[in-house]
């Protein structure tokens, strides 16, 4: 299966590790459990500041709140693809607020954006509860 990942930095990556394998990984495990007739297309995440990405929240969700993460698709028939951008920012602060690890809070927000990709929402109670189960299955593949 052939899979182009891009990552692009657009901030300095305090603590910030990435193994394309875990990603891969990652991405192979959840396309197969949750939605078995996509293929991995083209999948880009920016890591970025909260400034960064609340310009982008503004200009493209009318929404003037910090956030982790918005995910851009562009998943056609059967190819999922995205832009998915990361504030580093955000994922400090909710690690710390958690009392998680970086790298855990980092892991759960990468696969927060793929399941976007793959159909889950989050707008919902019912959506929210659905996706902080997917979110809690694709960090179990992880380890």
């Amino acid at each position: 299966m052939l899979i182009f990942i891009s990552i692009i930095v657009k901030t300095t990556p305090v603590g910030l590790i990435l193994s394309f394998l875990i990603i891969r990984k990652f991405l192979d495990a959840n396309i197969r459990v949750f939605e078995h007739s996509s293929i991995p297309g083209e999948l880009t995440y920016i890591f970025c500041s909260d400034d960064y990405l609340l310009k982008l929240n503004i200009e493209h969700l009318n929404h003037d709140t910090l956030t982790d993460i918005i995910t851009f698709d562009y998943t056609k028939t059967g190819i999922i693809s995205g832009d998915i951008f990361i504030s580093i920012d955000r994922v400090i602060e909710n690690a710390k607020s958690f009392l998680v690890p970086f790298q855990e809070e980092l892991n759960r927000v990468m696969a927060h954006g793929v399941l976007h990709l793959i159909g889950f929402k989050d707008k919902t109670k019912e959506e929210k509860k659905n996706m902080r189960e997917a979110e809690n299955y694709a960090l179990g593949i992880l380890k």
